[in-house]
């Protein structure tokens, strides 16, 4: 426990020095992190000068010199643009998983343990150097038994337990900023970096990369010219992963797919298509399509690699985005703003009114510009900007949404400058909208409420039986609890207080108007009369008085 406390409080040393190093003390000193870990590091120690290295490349750099978690979150952050600035998350997008590679022996030592067996009588055939080598696993060329070629992505040897230190210190950092800082009120620092921890701990995992390629193979069976390469499910397990080897020319390689005969607007077209159908249609789409992981065959099929990280939709999303597309293609800002809006529960309809306010004149904006100059990337990230400004939640799959389909658009004006993904994606969504509006759809919908409807039914006479088996106990009670209920109380306390008051002085003033009437009338019927209703009426009028006070107190009090 001493060690790895000692290992632990060296490895935030670290950290504190990198960011440090680049610029970035003044946050740990503004955040209270160096008096918290009693840690003193001077920001005179930063050897990079903000004013000639943007704080976008300096944070590219800090992260790639603290290692794979930390370049692993570098490329997280680097599809919310909601929460950071767009230079910032433009540098971030170039972060590179490339590291030197580790020896060959680790390779084998890690197959062995994993398959209890040795490599030789795994894969006969085994190149020793890499063909990629990145900060989480490296993949080396290998044959089968069968004699059928393979790629086998092979685990970093301890990058688990290295990251599990890391997230550890992350989680300590994050849960100080959220309870000991001002900036936890405006970020969710803890919720930021679980969701590090799952998409982390997923490509750790590489049985989930097998089970992203399996899916993506049953959804491209729709599409023509599109595949990943086949899953060896018996040569795979959590930290080595056996695929089809499949050799192609990268997608950004443009020289050679134009040797190749390759038409490149064609090309631009079927990715673009896949994406949309990726996203619109099956819900799962590969969120990382940068040109090191879309290769080209000689036939022109786009092949997708590196499956680790995905999006998911459920068909509520879907719905939401089919609608966006088809409203900024067909230039309807109210069917962009309702798409928005049905995108999440607002808690605010003040907030609701206002984000669509900001919305509707946005898309006027963009819709004075032709198609081919709208870029994505850049109505999204005003989007975001305007969700943060009336504090409305975007959620992570709508951000990963938005730097798919700005790193897409960046491919396909490589490929195909006058192509742009909205044009594309419209007549797929509206597609998909009368599929979701045929007869057999709708039927499907109605037979599964009533199945829900019909569990509903069934389960309700024993629920009721228990709440009336409740009620029969002696010691039942029912607890009703409000928010604020003192205040409550004592609002309306002061309310039938002054009601009261208000009453009561009517009362004495009808009283005294009709001694005052009286007197008029009895003043020659006898002064005995006369001077008792003389002393009624100052009687009258000093209860009153001492009511009026009494109110005006009360109110004063108040502060009202």
């Amino acid at each position: 426990m001493l060690v790895d406390r000692h290992i632990r409080g060296r490895r935030y040393r670290e950290i504190l020095a990198v960011f440090t190093k680049y610029g970035f003390g003044f946050l740990f000193e503004q955040f209270g992190i160096y008096n918290r870990l009693k840690i003193r590091v001077s920001n005179t120690d930063a050897t990079f000068d903000s004013t000639r290295t943007s704080a976008g490349k300096r944070l590219k750099l800090a992260l790639e010199e603290l290692g794979p978690a930390f370049v692993k979150i570098g490329q997280i952050l680097s599809t919310r643009p909601d929460l950071l600035p767009p230079d910032i998350v433009e540098e971030l997008r170039m972060l590179q998983d490339s590291v030197q590679s580790f020896p060959y022996a680790d390779v084998r030592t890690l197959i062995k343990n994993e398959f209890e067996d040795n490599l030789e009588n795994i894969y006969p055939e085994f190149d020793e150097e890499p063909i990629a080598a990145a900060s989480i696993a490296q993949v080396h060329r290998a044959r089968l038994i069968s004699g059928k070629q393979v790629a086998v992505k092979v685990q970093r040897p301890e990058i688990e337990k290295n990251i599990d230190l890391d997230l550890d210190i992350l989680k300590n950092l994050a849960h100080f900023i959220d309870h000991h800082t001002k900036y936890g009120e405006f970020y969710d620092c803890s919720g930021m970096v679980a969701d590090f921890e799952n998409i982390i701990k997923n490509e750790l995992d590489f049985t989930k990369e097998a089970e992203n390629a399996d899916t993506f193979k049953r959804n491209f069976y729709q599409d023509e010219g599109i595949t990943v390469p086949n899953v060896r499910w018996i040569y795979t397990t959590k930290r080595v992963l056996t695929m089809e080897y499949m050799k192609g020319t990268r997608i950004s390689e443009y020289d050679t797919l134009d040797k190749l005969g390759i038409d490149r607007s064609k090309l631009a077209e079927k990715l673009a298509a896949s994406m949309c159908n990726q996203i619109l249609r099956d819900g799962f789409f590969h969120a990382d399509p940068h040109p090191g992981n879309i290769h080209v065959m000689p036939d022109g099929t786009i092949i997708f690699l590196d499956l680790g990280m995905v999006g998911r939709l459920n068909e509520s999303r879907k719905r939401m985005i089919s609608n966006f597309f088809i409203g900024v293609a067909s230039q309807d800002s109210r069917m962009v703003v309702k798409s928005l809006i049905d995108l999440e529960n607002m808690p605010k309809r003040s907030n609701i009114k206002k984000f669509e306010q900001g919305v509707s004149l946005l898309i006027e904006k963009y819709l004075t510009r032709p198609m081919k100059e709208i870029k994505v990337e850049e109505l999204f990230y005003e989007i975001f900007h305007l969700a943060f400004v009336n504090h409305i939640k975007i959620p992570r799959e709508f951000a990963l949404l938005a730097k798919t389909l700005g790193t897409l658009q960046g491919l396909l004006e490589k490929l195909a400058p006058d192509l742009n993904a909205l044009v594309v994606a419209k007549p797929i969504a509206k597609k998909l909208l009368r599929q979701s509006l045929s007869a057999e759809r709708i039927s499907k919908e109605m037979k599964k409420s009533l199945l829900n409807y019909r569990d509903l039914f069934s389960e309700f006479p024993v629920a009721m039986l228990n709440f009336l088996g409740k009620m029969e106990e002696e010691d039942f009670t029912v607890q009703f609890q409000l928010k604020e209920i003192d205040k409550l109380q004592q609002r309306f306390e002061r309310v039938f207080n002054r009601i009261f008051f208000s009453m009561v002085l009517l009362a004495v003033s009808i009283i005294i108007a009709g001694v005052i009437i009286g007197s008029g009338l009895s003043a020659d019927a006898g002064s005995e009369i006369y001077h008792f209703n003389i002393s009624v009426l100052k009687i009258g009028l000093a209860m009153a008085a001492i009511i009026v006070l009494g109110l005006m107190i009360s109110m004063f009090r108040s502060g009202r």
